[in-house]
């Protein structure tokens, strides 16, 4: 079975200042285009069966330029809805939050559209996604990769080992970084953490 490359976006602006990004379609900086071509030597070196990416801009952007431009677009990748914490900085909320963690916290409600997700909401997602990428490992026995968002992939990969959704928190994720889990003797592990051009 093959592994699976987790491919979080290029850099934006928000990303930059800090700010909680979800359905915001930001671009990428043009850092983050660099960031993101750079990423095609990384990927290509793995034989790849299967390519999600999320919905947003960002995300399928980077896919592109890393060269996956028929990555299938699937939902289930978004960011965590961030409620009424979109665009709203850590820093900022903690002048009325002082003890709020994301992971342990969720968000405050936001509109009717974008009410916010819990953590174990995000898992439930996340654990949606891995029987997707289950299936893909499955069929092409080769390499899965998803380009996706930062908080969402921790939860992801927190999942994929086994934690609860708020074992996301252990897993700092950079802009334009490759991620590889695989398994050894028969589990998940994490094989390469953050890995740059």
């Amino acid at each position: 079975m093959g592994d699976l490359l987790l491919v979080r976006h290029g850099e934006t602006q928000w990303s930059l200042t800090g700010q909680h990004t979800s359905w915001t379609d930001i671009p990428l900086t043009e850092n983050g285009r660099e960031q993101a071509e750079g990423l095609a030597p990384l990927v290509g070196r793995f034989r790849i069966g299967a390519a999600f990416t999320s919905p947003l801009g960002r995300a399928r952007q980077t896919a592109e330029l890393a060269g996956f431009p028929d990555a299938r677009v699937d939902a289930d990748l978004s960011e965590w809805d961030y409620g009424a914490y979109e665009g709203v900085t850590t820093v900022e909320i903690h002048r009325t939050r002082p003890d709020w963690y994301l992971f342990r916290d969720g968000v405050a409600a936001g509109p009717t559209e974008h009410p916010g997700e819990t953590p174990e909401q995000v898992g439930e997602r996340a654990d949606r996604m891995l029987a997707k990428v289950d299936a893909a490992l499955a069929n092409y026995e080769s390499s899965v990769v998803l380009f996706a968002h930062s908080h969402f992939l921790r939860v992801l990969t927190a999942r994929r080992l086994g934690l609860p959704a708020s074992g996301g928190a252990l897993f700092q994720l950079a802009t334009g970084t490759v991620c590889r889990l695989s398994t050894e003797h028969g589990r998940p592990v994490v094989a390469s953490w953050n890995i740059r051009p």
